[in-house]
């Protein structure tokens, strides 16, 4: 990743979580995985959750999700070429666009991309059900954690953070679970000699799963044990996009 502006550079804002800062929430990180496989000459610019919404207004990004009454949800991540000044702000668009800009580079898509967008939702739709077991360790930024918590639980319709944790026995069922979930996306390996779901070479399909475990890895005590579920291919997923993860 260059770490100075050039004519030629990607502009790739992120959310900053945590204390020291590092990324985290799974969207992004299907785009800094992208960026990375695509060896992209790209610069980090890091934006706090409160100031998502006008940072994306300001670049011109309409929102591509909206709250079940309509709302829209201004999120990231959001990249901007500074050789067009194209901005797309969609994680799937991102990888599509890269893929296009860096054509002579290995690809991320070696497939229909439809089949690949498909596969994206259906893993968007996996991987949240363990929702309620990811607010225990959010990795939030110490300056805004107690207004983040409560924009979060004013999403959810709750009136206390305590709402959305879970803990002991209730906790362990609702893992318990989520393994199970899982397992639909795990099927995907099955026919493969791995570790990624093509055999020995990562494309896009990996890397929409990476996102994930990226985040689980960061808000999730259960980590360690998630690693092994299902013949160990999160770990041995996981462990397999190390060189991709860049700064």
């Amino acid at each position: 990743m260059a770490s100075t502006t050039s004519s030629d550079q990607i502009l790739f804002f992120d959310i900053a979580l945590g204390q020291p800062i590092r990324p985290a929430a799974p969207n992004p990180w299907k785009s800094r995985y992208a960026l990375n496989f695509k060896r992209a000459n790209f610069v980090t610019k890091w934006v706090d959750l409160p100031d998502i919404t006008q940072t994306r207004k300001s670049l011109g990004a309409d929102p591509v999700r909206f709250f079940a009454d309509g709302e829209p949800f201004y999120t990231l991540p959001v990249v901007q070429d500074t050789s067009t000044g194209e901005v797309v702000g969609d994680s799937f668009d991102i990888a599509v666009y890269l893929d296009k800009k860096y054509s002579g580079r290995p690809k991320l898509f070696n497939h229909s991309i439809g089949l690949y967008k498909a596969f994206n939702a259906h893993i968007d739709s996996i991987f949240p059900s363990g929702g309620i077991l990811f607010s225990q360790c959010f990795p939030f930024t110490p300056a805004n954690e107690e207004q983040m918590k409560a924009e979060f639980c004013r999403r959810a319709g709750v009136k206390s953070w305590d709402q959305l944790n879970v803990s002991g026995e209730e906790r362990r069922k609702v893992v318990t679970a989520y393994e199970v979930s899982l397992g639909e996306a795990a099927k995907y390996f099955q026919f493969s000699d791995g570790p990624f779901i093509g055999g020995k070479e990562a494309d896009y399909a990996d890397i929409i799963i990476g996102g994930w475990l990226m985040f689980l890895s960061q808000v999730l005590p259960e980590w360690e044990e998630i690693r092994t579920w299902h013949g160990g291919v999160w770990g041995k997923l996981h462990d397999a996009l190390e060189p991709y993860r860049g700064t």
